[in-house]
C-alpha cells in the first residue's frame, strides 16, 4: 500500500521530462542580467512562516483512506503525541485530511458531524499546544477531485460545499491555524492530459477557495491561505502559474507552497545515483534558488507543505545511512537559507507515535543543528577493513563546512590525535593501531562507531566494518517469489545492475541498467537474501539476464538469471 502517493516516474519519457523541466527552471531563475531579484522587506506573512520553523506532517493519519484513521497502520492520533511534538522543538504541523468517505450526497454534502469533530479536536489540541497548524483537503485531490473536466460542476459542487463547512467549522479559531486549498493537484487519474486545462480548474479551484474562506466572516477576514500549483511542484512553469494565481487575488495573506523529495534518482536509489553527488545538490540549490526567485525575493512567503525521499515510502533504509544524512543536512540548511520554512513528511516511519522516540535520532539531529547552520560531515561514514587482510591506515577526507574537528571517540573513550588518527586541513587519518583494536572480535558487520565531535553543527559517526566478498548460491523460484542465498559477510548492498546477456538492459526503466532499490530489488540481511521483486520480472523477456550486485565495500557480484515464462533459475558466476 502506498503510504503516500508521490509522482512517480518510471519511463523513459518521464525521465527525459524531469531533466527537460530541470534546464527549463536553471534557465528561468537565469534573468536577462544574470541576477537574482532582490528580496522586499519582511511582509507579515513572510514573518509568520519564518516562525513557522521546523514543521512536522501527521501524515497517514486524517489523510487514509480506508474505515478511519488507523487504516494505513498508525495508532490513533492522542493529545500525548501532539504535545511531544511541540516538546521536540516543532514550531508547526500540518494536518493532512481526506474528507471524501466522510461526505455525504448532493446538494448538500454534509461532513459526517462525528468526523468534523474529530478534526476540529486534533486541531485544538495542537494549537492548545502552541503549533502553527495547516489544515487541508488532502487524498480528496486524486479521488474524486482529479475528475473535475468530466463532471465539472459536480466535483466543483462538493469542493465549494466542503471548504464552506470547514471554513465556518473553523472561523473563530486564531490565525495560527491556516488553511490549505487541496494537496497535490494534478487531474490526471480523472483522464485530463490538456495541462492549460489542468492550470485553468486548478486556478478555478483556488480562486473558489480564496472567495469561500474569506466571506466566511470571524478570523477567516485574515486567515493565512496555502495556494498549490500543479501537484505541488517546484517546477518553474508550475511555479510561475501559482504566482499569477496569487498575484490576481491581490491578498497579502497567502503563502504559496511547493513539495519538495530531491532529485529523483538519488530520491529513489536509481541510475547509479547512490550518493549525495553534485547532480543532486545542484538540484536543491536550483529548486529553491527558483522559489526564492519567483515568490520570496517579491514579497509571497514559501512553505515546503511536505520534503523527504521518495524512496522512504518503502524504507528509509533504500537511500545508506551517510548519504541520507549529507543530503537533509543540505537541504535543511539551504532551505532556511532560502528564508523557507520547511514541514518533514512523516508518515509514521521517523517519529514513533506510541513510544515517542525517533526512529533515526541521527537524522533528526541532523536537521535540528541545520536550522542553525551548517553540519559538518565526510565523504563517507563507512571505513571498511577486509577480512584476512593486514589493517591498513583509513584517510577520510572530512566535509567541514566551516567547521573544525573537536574530538574523536569510540568505545566511551576519547581517542588522541597523533596516536590514534591524524588532522591535516581536511585530511582525516585514522590510525592501523586504532581500526586493529576496535575489530580484535574479527566479527562480520559493523565492530564499532568513532564519533567524531566538531565545533559546531550535529556529531558524524564513522562505522568501522569487517566484510567480505559476498557469496551468492543457485536457487530456483517464481517471478513473483524470487530470493538469492546471500552469505553477506559484513558487507551492504548499494545497487544493482541487470542487462540481457545478448545485449541491452533489463527490467523497468530500461534507460538505464541500473535499477530502483526496494522497488525491483531489496536485501533481506536478517534472512540472508537478496530479493528479486514482482516489479522486476514484470518487465524482463524470457532468456538470460546477467545481474552485478554492487556492495558499498566496493566489492561486485555477478550473478545470472534465466526466466522462462514464471520461472526462474539463478546460478552464481
Amino acid at each position: 500500500m502506498l503510504k503516500r502517493r508521490p509522482v512517480s516516474l518510471l519511463s523513459l519519457t518521464l525521465a527525459i521530462t524531469l531533466l527537460l523541466s530541470m534546464f527549463a527552471s536553471v534557465a528561468a531563475a537565469a534573468e536577462s542580467d544574470g541576477q537574482a531579484p532582490q528580496a522586499t522587506a519582511a511582509s507579515s506573512m513572510q514573518s509568520y512562516v519564518e516562525a513557522m520553523q521546523p514543521g512536522w506532517n501527521l501524515g497517514n493519519s486524517l489523510d487514509a483512506v480506508g474505515a478511519d484513521e488507523t487504516a494505513w497502520g498508525n495508532p490513533r492520533i492522542t493529545q500525548a503525541l501532539i504535545k511531544q511534538i511541540a516538546a521536540q522543538g516543532y514550531k508547526s504541523i500540518r494536518i493532512p485530511v481526506t474528507w471524501d468517505k466522510h461526505i455525504g450526497a448532493a446538494p448538500n454534502y454534509t461532513v459526517d458531524a462525528a468526523y468534523m469533530n474529530r478534526v476540529d479536536e486534533v486541531v485544538r489540541w495542537a494549537l492548545d499546544a502552541n503549533l502553527y497548524v495547516m489544515l487541508n483537503v488532502h487524498h480528496d485531490s486524486w479521488l474524486w477531485v482529479s475528475s473535475m473536466e468530466p463532471k465539472h460542476d459536480e466535483v466543483l459542487a462538493r469542493y465549494n460545499a466542503l471548504w464552506t463547512q470547514i471554513a465556518n467549522r473553523f472561523k473563530d479559531q486564531p490565525n495560527k491555524l491556516m488553511f490549505e486549498s487541496i494537496n497535490e493537484p494534478r487531474f490526471s487519474e480523472g483522464g485530463t492530459t490538456n495541462e492549460a486545462k489542468m492550470n485553468q480548474m486548478l486556478q478555478e479551484l483556488n480562486v473558489s477557495f480564496h472567495k469561500i474562506v474569506r466571506a466566511s466572516g470571524g478570523n477567516n477576514a485574515t486567515r493565512p491561505l496555502v495556494l498549490p500549483g500543479l501537484d505541488t511542484s517546484p517546477a518553474q512553469n508550475k511555479i510561475n502559474e501559482l504566482y499569477n494565481t496569487i498575484t490576481k487575488l491581490n491578498d497579502p495573506n497567502l503563502i504559496a507552497t511547493i513539495h519538495y523529495y530531491g532529485y529523483w534518482p538519488f530520491s529513489v536509489n536509481i541510475a547509479g545515483y547512490t550518493t549525495f553527488e553534485k547532480d543532486t545538490k545542484n538540484d536543491i540549490i536550483q529548486t529553491f534558488d527558483n522559489a526564492y526567485n519567483t515568490f520570496v525575493a517579491k514579497g509571497i512567503p514559501v512553505i515546503v507543505g511536505e520534503f523527504g525521499l521518495l524512496g522512504f515510502d518503502k524504507n528509509t533504509g533504500v537511500i545508506e545511512q551517510g548519504e541520507k544524512l549529507k543530503f537533509f543536512e543540505y537541504l535543511t540548511y539551504y532551505m532556511k537559507e532560502k528564508k523557507v520554512t520547511g514541514i518533514l513528511w512523516d508518515n509514521g516511519q521517523h517519529f514513533n507515535r506510541t513510544t515517542f522516540k525517533w526512529s533515526d535520532p541521527e537524522l533528526f539531529n541532523v536537521m535540528k543543528s541545520s536550522l542553525k547552520g551548517r553540519s559538518s560531515n565526510a565523504v563517507s561514514d563507512l571505513i571498511h577493513l577486509k577480512k584476512g587482510t593486514s589493517v591498513q591506515d583509513a584517510k577520510v577526507t572530512l566535509n567541514l563546512n566551516g567547521n573544525q574537528l573537536s574530538t574523536l571517540s569510540a568505545n566511551s573513550k576519547q581517542l588522541k590525535q597523533g596516536t590514534d588518527y591524524t588532522l591535516s586541513g581536511d585530511k582525516l587519518t585514522l590510525k592501523a593501531s586504532l581500526l586493529t583494536g576496535l575489530t580484535t572480535s574479527g566479527k562480520y558487520g559493523e565492530n564499532a562507531v568513532i564519533n567524531a565531535k566538531f565545533n559546531k553543527g550535529a556529531d558524524w559517526n564513522f562505522k568501522v566494518v569487517v566484510y567480505d566478498t559476498p557469496k551468492l548460491s543457485a536457487t530456483e523460484g517464481t517471478t513473483q517469489t524470487f530470493t538469492i542465498p546471500t552469505d553477506f559477510r559484513g558487507s551492504q548492498l548499494a545497487t544493482m545492475e541487470a542487462v540481457y546477456t545478448n545485449g541491452g538492459n533489463a527490467g523497468p526503466q530500461d534507460w538505464t541498467p541500473y535499477k530502483e532499490f526496494g522497488n525491483t530489488f531489496a536485501p533481506a540481511y536478517d534472512s540472508n537474501g537478496i530479493k528479486l521483486l514482482p516489479e522486476f520480472f514484470n518487465s524482463v523477456k524470457d532468456g538470460e539476464v546477467t545481474l552485478k550486485f554492487h556492495f558499498w565495500s566496493g566489492d561486485v557480484v555477478t550473478y545470472k538469471i534465466t526466466k522462462s515464462g514464471t520461472r526462474v533459475t539463478g546460478t552464481a558466476s
